[in-house]
Parts: structure tokens; sequence; C-alpha cells
């Protein structure tokens, strides 16, 4: 997903697509497809808004990286929940897997998610990572390795947890079925967050949890201190393989 405008990085993002800001030679994006490459997916769609030309530009049919991506434009910035059903008509499968397009994660965690999947038989799981305070994020809750609630940007310093959503899951089809019946959120868009609550507390959805250490996350790129640290020192590159 790689639609948003990325107002946190100004001035970088008034020219460029926040997925497309280079480091170290390759956009953003390119190091998230490789990760999911990495994984064994090759058919991918990126849902694109926001100077979508250069994501197209680059990326094309995807047949440079031997994948197929596809893509639906998102055209007014109406949340997380929205993009994902824009996916809908072009995703057969009962399940598939979904990831922001503004994180760095290891690649081996991509794999661990998707092998998760295919060997303990999960309809939908999610990645979280230990952190002080998920108030940037999603607030994610736990038990028994299961997320059983989710907090979309808490209050800072009152979450109550200390793991937070990564914006990679699994999910089953059935979420297109939630999204398209709640409610808008108080910042007048679709929320993927709250079809996950709505998921777990109305319908009994058994989410697993992914968990990763702090290290591992490089955190959220919408942060331009993040962006600059990332810059700056490439010792993480090694990280990702």
């Amino acid at each position: 997903m790689c639609a948003g405008k990325g107002s946190r990085l100004k001035p970088l993002t008034d020219t460029s697509q926040k997925s497309m800001i280079l480091l170290f030679g390759k956009p953003l994006l390119e190091y998230i497809i490789n990760g999911l490459i990495f994984a064994g997916f090759k058919n991918i769609i990126l849902v694109v808004g926001y100077l979508k030309e250069q994501v197209k530009d680059y990326f094309k049919d995807g047949s440079k990286w031997g994948i197929k991506i596809d893509y639906v434009t998102q055209k007014k910035a109406n949340g997380t929940g929205a993009a994902v059903l824009l996916c809908e008509d072009l995703i057969t499968s009962d399940h598939f897997f979904l990831t922001w397009g503004d994180i760095l994660v290891p690649y081996n965690m991509y794999k661990r998610i998707y092998d998760t999947f295919l060997n303990d038989n999960q309809d939908f799981i999610l990645l979280a990572n230990y952190t002080d305070d998920p108030y940037k994020g999603g607030a994610v809750f736990s038990k028994d390795g299961y997320c059983v609630d989710i907090i979309e940007k808490p209050i800072q310093g009152k979450s109550g947890s200390n793991l937070n959503n990564c914006g990679v899951f699994i999910f089953h089809r059935e979420i297109f079925e939630v999204l398209k019946n709640i409610k808008i959120s108080n910042r007048n868009e679709i929320e993927l967050t709250d079809a996950i609550k709505l998921g777990i507390l109305g319908r009994n959805w058994k989410i697993k949890l992914i968990k990763m250490n702090k290290e591992q996350f490089r955190g959220d790129f919408g942060d331009i201190d993040v962006y600059e640290q990332l810059r700056k020192d490439s010792t993480w590159l090694k990280d990702l393989f």
C-alpha cells in the first residue's frame, strides 16, 4: 500500500512519493518488494495514489523482478481499509498477504509469516514489534499468542501495551465483508484496525501474533527522524537479509 502523501516527510515528499524515496540507491518500496519475493510471492498488487506515476514508471509490470504487478488507484485519502477494499476484485484466493509501503522489516519475517500461514492453518496473522510506546501506530494486545484487541494511534503514554502493529498481515477474504460494514472513523476514514477489532469481538476471529524485538523493526518510514537515521547508517542493510 503506497498511496499516501507522506506529510510527515515534507519537503521530501513534495516531489517524491514516500515509498519511492531513495535509500542507498534503491527506493524504499523496492526493499519491501524484494522481501516479498524472498518469501515466495509472485503476484503483487500495489495501491497507488499520490504521485502514482513514479511508482508505475519504476516497477512497471514487475517482469524485471520476475513477478507480476497490478495497480489500483486510491483517488482520495479515505483510509487503509478503503485501500484494501480496492483490491477485492483482483484477489481471487481465500487469503492474501498485506503490508504497508513505508516500513522496513527483515526479509525472513515475511517468510516466517507466510510459513506460519502454510504450516499452522491460520486464517489471520499480524506482525507486531515490542516498543516503549505504540502511540504512533497501533497498540496491540495479546493473549496466548493471539491478538485480542487493537487500538489505532492511542494517546501517548496511555496505551497500556508494549506491542505495536507493524502493518504486515495475512487476511482471510472475509475482511472485505467486514470493511464494507464498519462505521467511518472520527478521522473520516475506513480504518483497517476497526475491521480487525470488529472481527475479533464480533466474529471470533483468531488472529495469530508474530512478535519481533525493537531492533528488528526499522520503524515507520513516515517519520523524518527514522529516514535520517537510515540514510546516514547503512548497517541496517545487512539485517534485512
